[in-house]
């Protein structure tokens, strides 16, 4: 999805507007989350940019888009651009952590027997 917002409307107030938009990018995703996955494919993960316009446009993590148009909303933006893009996931194992200092097999003391 490529799309222009406009965040002016002479009858409807800003934050009615970015509601909307909030509410079409959960849509979106939502939409594109429950498509069926290709082979080999654990989910799916989207590539996302946002800016008054496209040119100026910075790349940005999903989780950060409505944080963003509350961002465009509190600095009066007249309009945002924002692309979100589908991309196939794979999941990766995360690297093995180092034993803990106390070396792993070491017994926690209960709290019940002390005195």
């Amino acid at each position: 999805m490529k799309k222009n917002f406009k965040l002016t409307h002479p009858k409807n107030k800003v934050e009615r507007i970015a509601d909307a938009i909030k509410s079409e990018v959960r849509k979106y995703i939502k939409r594109e989350r429950n498509k069926t996955l290709p082979d080999k494919v654990d989910y799916w993960d989207f590539d996302c940019r946002y800016g008054a316009d496209e040119e100026s446009s910075e790349v940005i993590h999903v989780s950060a888009l409505n944080k963003s148009i509350d961002h465009a909303v509190l600095n009066q933006l007249e309009s945002i651009y924002l692309e979100i893009m589908v991309k196939p996931g794979i999941r990766t194992k995360k690297p093995k952590m180092v034993e803990d200092v106390m070396g792993g097999d070491a017994e926690i003391p209960s709290a019940e027997g002390e005195e």
